[in-house]
């Protein structure tokens, strides 16, 4: 029988999925379901066979003995808890794995689990990531408007698996791009056009235009355990670096054996990769405070 976990917010720490040179992808700042929304989440899940009073999930403590069911006494803590969390009991745990193994008409549950995190990735894999429309939202860091903000530098592109070649055409590249942008931060109408040298804007499009796909971009994005489930299934294995780092950060998630075994991976499979994945993760702290 699988231990309980409580649902969280990170407090603490990132996935830098990196090491050595390696510089693909960075997830951090990731935030999940509330106590409150947990609750509202498995009361939903329960509704179309009306079985609420099967719900066993439970306020608990975390104590000096370890988790334990939470008496109300009001912050005061007399007993020596430290934080608060909701934790998902045995039966909804069961009933999550089984509707997940269902389908996607059944495990509606998953949608309604939001996931949002900050992450930087070079430009050839958000365009990728772009194909999943449905169910996430975006805010990202504007090339348009601030392509020109600071010096560009090997640190801002995803290059660790080029050769001394190319990482040299990569270099030429970046100096092409820091000349640019002086060009334009420096730029003075009236002495460009003495010298008969192109408009800002003209200046700004070599910028825009030149930028490697290698180039790292970071966006605060809101996903939920149905877009990571058919990430899951499609990205896991995949060719690029970058997928199956994800798909290992997926791995680290609380409950995410319900995303796991909808991609048809058996218990004992599903139990190693966690493992595995929550020991490279040692940045994250998967609990949640709520208010005192």
């Amino acid at each position: 029988m699988q231990k309980r976990r409580s649902i969280i917010i990170q407090i603490g720490g990132s996935l830098d999925i990196l090491k050595g040179e390696r510089k693909m992808i960075k997830l951090e700042h990731v935030v999940l379901a509330s106590s409150e929304q947990m609750e509202f989440i498995i009361e939903g899940m329960r509704n179309p066979m009306n079985s609420w009073n099967k719900t066993d999930s439970f306020n608990g403590c975390e104590t000096y003995k370890g988790i334990s069911k939470c008496l109300d006494c009001d912050g005061i803590r007399e007993c020596g808890a430290v934080n608060k969390y909701l934790i998902v009991g045995e039966n909804d745990h069961s009933l999550m794995q089984r509707l997940s193994n269902a389908g996607t008409d059944h495990r509606k549950f998953m949608r309604m689990l939001p996931v949002y995190v900050r992450i930087t990735a070079p430009l050839y894999w958000w365009k990728e990531f772009d194909t999943y429309k449905v169910g996430t939202v975006a805010n990202s860091c504007s090339t348009m408007h601030k392509i020109q903000a600071k010096e560009f530098t090997m640190d801002d592109f995803s290059c660790e698996h080029l050769d001394i070649r190319t990482k040299a055409l990569l270099e030429e590249t970046i100096k092409a791009l820091n000349d640019y942008r002086k060009l334009y931060i420096e730029y003075n109408a009236d002495d460009f056009e003495i010298k008969g040298c192109p408009s800002k804007k003209d200046i700004w499009w070599q910028m825009i235009q030149l930028l490697p796909s290698s180039y790292n971009q970071t966006r605060n994005v809101m996903m939920n355990y149905e877009v990571l489930a058919n990430i899951y299934k499609s990205r896991r294995g995949h060719k690029l670096d970058e997928w199956c780092d994800f798909c290992k950060w997926i791995e680290t998630l609380p409950y995410s054996e319900i995303i796991m075994s909808s991609s048809g991976l058996d218990l004992n499979s599903i139990n190693a990769l966690q493992g595995a994945a929550r020991n490279s993760g040692k940045g994250y702290i998967y609990k949640r405070k709520t208010e005192d």
